[in-house]
Protein backbone atom coordinates (compact mmCIF):
# COMPACT_ATOMS: atom_id res chain seq x y z
CA UNK A 1 0.00 0.00 0.00
CA UNK A 2 1.44 3.27 -1.22
CA UNK A 3 0.92 6.71 0.39
CA UNK A 4 -0.12 9.72 -1.50
CA UNK A 5 2.69 12.19 -1.17
CA UNK A 6 0.81 15.25 0.28
CA UNK A 7 0.40 18.49 -2.19
CA UNK A 8 3.76 20.92 -2.41
CA UNK A 9 3.15 24.68 -3.90
CA UNK A 10 6.36 24.22 -5.66
CA UNK A 11 8.56 22.15 -7.77
CA UNK A 12 12.02 20.85 -7.74
CA UNK A 13 14.46 23.00 -9.90
CA UNK A 14 11.79 26.08 -9.14
CA UNK A 15 13.53 29.76 -8.06
CA UNK A 16 11.34 31.47 -5.17
CA UNK A 17 12.07 34.41 -2.61
CA UNK A 18 12.43 33.78 0.99
CA UNK A 19 12.02 37.53 2.18
CA UNK A 20 15.30 39.05 3.39
CA UNK A 21 17.42 35.81 2.21
CA UNK A 22 16.90 36.30 -1.74
CA UNK A 23 16.08 34.00 -4.14
CA UNK A 24 16.70 30.38 -3.90
CA UNK A 25 16.27 26.93 -5.89
CA UNK A 26 14.09 24.11 -4.63
CA UNK A 27 16.86 21.31 -4.55
CA UNK A 28 14.20 18.49 -3.16
CA UNK A 29 11.45 17.95 -1.14
CA UNK A 30 11.75 15.11 1.14
CA UNK A 31 10.32 13.63 4.27
CA UNK A 32 12.12 13.73 7.72
CA UNK A 33 10.96 12.66 10.85
CA UNK A 34 10.48 15.23 14.14
CA UNK A 35 9.74 13.69 17.20
CA UNK A 36 6.31 11.59 16.89
CA UNK A 37 5.73 13.10 13.23
CA UNK A 38 6.60 12.71 9.79
CA UNK A 39 6.97 16.37 8.16
CA UNK A 40 7.61 16.98 4.45
CA UNK A 41 10.66 19.89 3.85
CA UNK A 42 11.76 22.01 0.87
CA UNK A 43 15.59 21.90 0.59
CA UNK A 44 16.30 25.78 -1.04
CA UNK A 45 19.77 26.53 -2.05
CA UNK A 46 20.26 30.10 -1.41
CA UNK A 47 22.57 31.70 -3.92
CA UNK A 48 23.47 34.95 -2.37
CA UNK A 49 24.37 33.53 1.00
CA UNK A 50 25.52 30.21 -0.33
CA UNK A 51 23.51 28.19 1.92
CA UNK A 52 21.08 25.43 1.97
CA UNK A 53 18.36 25.38 3.99
CA UNK A 54 15.21 23.22 5.14
CA UNK A 55 12.22 24.69 5.27
CA UNK A 56 8.65 22.44 6.51
CA UNK A 57 6.30 22.53 3.43
CA UNK A 58 3.72 24.08 5.62
CA UNK A 59 5.59 26.78 7.00
CA UNK A 60 6.54 28.73 3.51
CA UNK A 61 3.12 30.87 3.53
CA UNK A 62 4.02 31.97 7.31
CA UNK A 63 7.50 32.62 6.49
CA UNK A 64 6.69 34.44 3.06
CA UNK A 65 7.98 32.45 0.72
CA UNK A 66 6.48 33.08 -2.50
CA UNK A 67 7.35 32.46 -6.46
CA UNK A 68 9.51 34.87 -8.41
CA UNK A 69 7.17 37.81 -9.22
CA UNK A 70 5.81 37.94 -13.33
CA UNK A 71 8.10 40.13 -15.50
CA UNK A 72 5.13 43.16 -15.60
CA UNK A 73 5.87 42.82 -11.60
CA UNK A 74 8.90 43.22 -11.87
CA UNK A 75 9.04 46.33 -14.23
CA UNK A 76 6.20 48.02 -11.98
CA UNK A 77 8.70 47.93 -9.30
CA UNK A 78 11.93 49.47 -11.31
CA UNK A 79 9.23 51.83 -12.28
CA UNK A 80 8.51 52.23 -8.88
CA UNK A 81 11.92 53.27 -7.90
CA UNK A 82 12.26 56.51 -10.42
CA UNK A 83 8.75 57.90 -9.09
CA UNK A 84 8.38 61.10 -6.40
CA UNK A 85 8.46 59.49 -3.06
CA UNK A 86 7.17 60.85 0.42
CA UNK A 87 10.19 61.77 3.08
CA UNK A 88 10.84 59.20 5.39
CA UNK A 89 11.35 59.77 9.18
CA UNK A 90 14.70 61.62 10.11
CA UNK A 91 15.04 59.39 13.19
CA UNK A 92 17.04 56.57 11.80
CA UNK A 93 15.85 54.11 14.19
CA UNK A 94 12.66 54.55 13.34
CA UNK A 95 13.03 54.50 9.87
CA UNK A 96 15.28 51.25 10.27
CA UNK A 97 12.44 49.54 11.94
CA UNK A 98 10.35 50.60 9.39
CA UNK A 99 12.35 49.10 6.61
CA UNK A 100 13.57 45.75 8.18
CA UNK A 101 9.24 45.32 8.73
CA UNK A 102 8.91 45.98 5.37
CA UNK A 103 11.99 44.01 4.00
CA UNK A 104 10.65 40.59 6.07
CA UNK A 105 7.04 41.50 4.21
CA UNK A 106 9.07 40.71 1.67
CA UNK A 107 7.25 41.52 -1.54
CA UNK A 108 9.18 43.29 -4.22
CA UNK A 109 7.35 46.36 -3.88
CA UNK A 110 8.45 46.50 -0.21
CA UNK A 111 11.97 45.72 -1.35
CA UNK A 112 11.69 48.48 -4.12
CA UNK A 113 10.19 50.91 -1.09
CA UNK A 114 13.20 50.36 0.58
CA UNK A 115 15.78 50.96 -1.82
CA UNK A 116 13.97 54.63 -2.96
CA UNK A 117 13.50 55.50 0.29
CA UNK A 118 17.14 54.88 1.74
CA UNK A 119 19.03 55.86 -1.38
CA UNK A 120 17.14 59.13 -1.34
CA UNK A 121 18.49 59.46 2.20
CA UNK A 122 21.78 58.84 1.78
CA UNK A 123 22.02 61.67 -0.67
CA UNK A 124 21.10 64.02 1.83
CA UNK A 125 23.55 62.39 4.79
CA UNK A 126 25.33 59.41 4.96
CA UNK A 127 23.41 56.25 6.24
CA UNK A 128 24.47 54.87 10.02
CA UNK A 129 26.28 51.37 9.07
CA UNK A 130 22.96 49.65 10.31
CA UNK A 131 20.97 51.43 7.66
CA UNK A 132 23.53 50.99 4.79
CA UNK A 133 23.96 47.12 5.53
CA UNK A 134 20.24 46.65 5.41
CA UNK A 135 20.23 49.35 1.73
CA UNK A 136 22.90 46.70 0.25
CA UNK A 137 20.43 43.66 1.36
CA UNK A 138 17.63 45.53 0.15
CA UNK A 139 19.11 46.57 -3.20
CA UNK A 140 20.82 42.99 -3.64
CA UNK A 141 17.23 41.10 -3.26
CA UNK A 142 15.64 43.94 -6.02
CA UNK A 143 18.60 42.91 -8.20
CA UNK A 144 18.54 39.37 -7.79
CA UNK A 145 14.68 38.91 -7.92
CA UNK A 146 14.14 40.92 -10.74
CA UNK A 147 17.36 39.64 -12.65
CA UNK A 148 15.33 36.29 -12.38
CA UNK A 149 12.38 37.44 -13.35
CA UNK A 150 13.15 39.91 -16.76
CA UNK A 151 15.87 37.41 -17.83
CA UNK A 152 18.85 39.51 -17.45
CA UNK A 153 21.99 38.95 -15.78
CA UNK A 154 22.97 41.14 -12.30
CA UNK A 155 24.78 43.79 -13.94
CA UNK A 156 22.05 44.78 -16.31
CA UNK A 157 19.71 44.99 -13.70
CA UNK A 158 21.98 47.08 -11.23
CA UNK A 159 22.59 49.40 -14.32
CA UNK A 160 18.58 49.28 -14.64
CA UNK A 161 17.93 50.44 -11.27
CA UNK A 162 21.30 53.16 -10.66
CA UNK A 163 19.68 54.78 -13.93
CA UNK A 164 15.81 54.49 -12.22
CA UNK A 165 17.09 55.75 -8.79
CA UNK A 166 19.16 58.58 -9.93
CA UNK A 167 16.51 59.63 -12.80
Amino acid sequence: MSKAKPQTEYKVDQRIVYPSQGVGRIMGIQEKQFKENKVLYYTIYLEFSDMTVMVPVDKTKELGIRPIVPKDEAERALAFISEEYAPIPTDWKLRYQMNLDLLKKGSVMDIASVVRSLYHRSKVKELPILERKLYDSALNLLQDEVSFSLAKSKDDVAELIRARLES
